[in-house]
């Protein structure tokens, strides 16, 4: 996808892999919107970077929250990539401790923002870059974030496998919806990275979720995702896959 007279948006582009990915289309020169919480340190962030980054705060499950933050693209140039990363995580089995059935509630919140909202944001992305007529073969291109944990997900991470496993299953299904528009739609799983997610957990099982990656034996930081997000729009053959960037990790059940 050629980017010249384009704009990016970057949803939970105010930290971890999301800001990792707003820093590579800066350093590219493509104006980018970040979208985070009002919470966030967004504003911050957009002015750190300069004149080619906007902040708008937003939640992705708010459809006029979102219509603004694609308001604020839309008014800079004609919106042709997207990059879905914002997203939340909670532990959660499906007995407790006392052998209760885990909370429904905790359960759906995690769906809601994982999965509708991916949904809502490939929707109302979508129908914003099918306005702008065709750059070469194609009109734009929209990337998700599923994870490693779609396929090994780990003991109490139900919640959020099971959101991740949706965004895998709607990939190709949303690529092959809006080929007809010539807007590709693909997907990135990453395995284990230094991101602000990984803050409540303590140094000893980061560690040990480092020690897991075979090669190389660290964790992925969040320039490398933004690295391959990049890659992806730049492709026009990739389209409808689901890419994992994990080191060949596959992730044990503990």
């Amino acid at each position: 996808m050629d980017l010249s007279n384009a704009t990016a948006l970057v949803t939970g582009g105010a930290s971890g892999l999301g800001l990792g990915t707003v820093r590579k289309f800066v350093e590219r020169g493509v104006p980018t919107v970040i979208v985070d919480l009002p919470a966030s340190n967004g504003k911050e962030i957009a002015a750190e970077l300069g004149e080619l980054a906007t902040f708008v705060p937003a939640d992705i499950t708010d459809t006029a929250q979102f219509t603004e933050a694609l308001d604020a693209a839309e008014a800079i140039a004609p919106l042709r990539a997207v990059v879905h990363c914002a997203g939340r995580a909670i532990t959660l089995r499906v007995l407790d401790r006392q052998g209760d059935p885990g909370d429904l509630e905790s359960y759906r919140a995690v769906i809601e923002t994982n999965l509708i909202g991916t949904f809502n944001v490939l929707r109302l992305s979508a129908s914003r870059i099918v306005k702008h007529e065709l750059v070469g073969e194609e009109r734009g291109v929209i990337v998700l974030t599923a994870s490693v944990a779609a396929w090994e997900g780990q003991v109490g991470q139900i919640p959020y496998a099971s959101s991740k496993a949706g965004i895998v299953g709607m990939t190709l299904v949303a690529a092959r919806d809006l080929s007809r528009k010539q807007i590709r739609v693909n997907g990135i799983a990453p395995g284990v990275f230094d991101t602000p997610g990984l803050g409540r957990h303590s140094d000893e099982i980061k560690a040990g979720l480092a020690a897991q990656v075979p090669h190389p034996a660290r964790m992925g930081v969040p320039a490398e995702f933004g690295q391959l997000a990049l890659a992806v729009i730049d492709n026009p053959m990739i389209n409808g896959e689901t890419i994992r960037i994990d080191g060949a990790i596959r992730m044990s059940a503990k």
